[in-house]
C-alpha cells in the first residue's frame, strides 16, 4: 500500500506540473509513463475488488478510450492505427452503454462518472499536443498501457459476488484483442 501512495504522489506532482496541451513532448512522455502504474494499482487493489471502484473505474476506461480513439481517427495517417481505433470506440461504446444499463440495478448507490479523472485527461490531453510525427507511438504506447490497466481490472473484477462480474468477464476478450493487435502495431512501427 505504500509503493500505490508513493506512486499516486508522483503521478499527482507530475499531472500538476504537466497538465496543459502546451508541455514539451517529452514532459508528456514521462507523465503517461507515471499513469500507467499508478493505473495498474488502483485496477489491481480497489478497483477489482469494491463495485464502489470499479464501476467508476471501468466508465472512465471507456470514456478515455472512446476520446481517444476519436483523436486518433482526427490525427493519424496509419491505416492500421485508424483500423484499431475504430474497433476500439465501437467496443468500448457498446461496453459502456452495457454498463450504463446494467448499473441501476446491480449498483444503484454507485454514479456512473460523466467526466475524465485527472490521470486519464492528462493522457488525453498529452495525445491532442502530439506532434505529427510522434503521434502514432504516443497513442499506441497509451493504448497498450490502458488496455493492461483495463485488463487487470474486468479480471479483478469478474469474481466477485456481484452482477457487473458478467460484465466484466464479457469485456475481457474484447480488451485483450485490443491489446494484442495494438502490441502487434507497436512491434511493426
Amino acid at each position: 500500500m505504500r509503493y500505490a501512495a508513493i506512486l499516486a504522489i508522483a503521478a499527482a506532482s507530475v499531472l500538476a506540473a504537466c497538465n496543459s496541451e502546451t508541455t514539451p513532448e517529452p514532459i508528456d512522455k514521462a507523465q503517461d509513463a507515471v499513469s500507467a502504474p499508478v493505473g495498474q494499482v488502483s485496477a489491481a487493489t480497489m478497483g477489482s475488488n469494491m463495485v464502489s471502484a470499479y464501476v467508476p473505474n471501468a466508465a472512465m476506461g471507456d470514456m478515455y478510450e472512446i476520446q481517444a480513439a476519436d483523436i486518433a481517427l482526427e490525427k493519424t495517417q496509419n491505416a492500421e492505427i485508424r483500423a484499431l481505433a475504430n474497433m476500439i470506440k465501437t467496443d468500448h461504446t457498446a461496453a459502456s452503454e452495457a454498463m450504463k444499463a446494467q448499473v441501476p440495478q446491480a449498483a444503484p448507490d454507485v454514479a456512473i462518472p460523466t467526466a475524465l479523472d485527472q490521470r486519464r485527461q492528462g493522457l488525453i490531453d498529452n495525445l491532442r499536443s502530439a506532434s505529427a510525427e510522434n503521434f502514432d507511438m504516443v497513442w499506441i504506447d497509451q493504448q497498450i498501457a490502458a488496455h493492461n490497466e483495463a485488463l487487470t481490472l474486468h479480471r479483478g473484477f469478474s469474481d466477485q459476488d456481484s452482477p457487473l462480474a458478467t460484465h466484466a468477464r464479457n469485456v475481457v476478450p474484447k480488451i485483450e484483442a485490443h491489446l494484442r493487435e495494438a502490441e502487434r502495431i507497436k512491434a511493426a512501427m
